[in-house]
């Protein structure tokens, strides 16, 4: 569920009055969408989100397949929205129905829910990631 950062107190007082668990994890599309922000960034911090992405089962080339299915349609995203702080999961679902953006790049995504369940899965690393480091340094491919 993607709720904007202005609903943030009315979601936490849902929570609190039904019980809710409320989990924070580490935001997975974040550090892997950020080649595409609007921001250059230097050779220790792209090592330090190398690390965090190898944390939860992501290996390098596991990260450059990621970013090279998904980077024709985040560059034509971002060369609108100009965005330099943050882009994530959300952003790239926005972007894939996005009808301004041109159908061959959308196309490369394939089908909308599938595309949605495979960010989900991925995303969902930052749950299992005590699973991968036992002996499956990459875990299993989810593309």
């Amino acid at each position: 569920m993607f709720v904007s950062a202005d609903h943030n107190e009315v979601v936490a007082a849902f929570c609190r009055a039904n019980e809710i668990p409320v989990r924070r994890r580490h935001d997975v599309w974040g550090d892997l969408l950020e080649p595409f922000l609007d921001t250059e960034f230097g050779p220790q911090h792209q090592a330090a989100t190398l690390r965090r992405l190898g944390q939860i089962g992501l290996d390098a080339g596991d990260v450059l397949q990621i970013r090279e299915k998904v980077g024709p349609i985040m560059r034509a995203y971002n060369a609108v929205h100009w965005d330099w702080c943050h882009l994530g999961l959300a952003d790239l679902l926005d972007a894939a129905t996005a009808t301004w953006i041109p159908e061959e790049l959308r196309k490369g995504l394939g089908e909308l829910a599938h595309l949605c369940s495979w960010g989900v899965d991925i995303a969902n690393r930052a749950d299992r990631q005590q699973t991968w480091h036992a002996g499956m340094p990459s875990g299993p491919r989810l593309w």
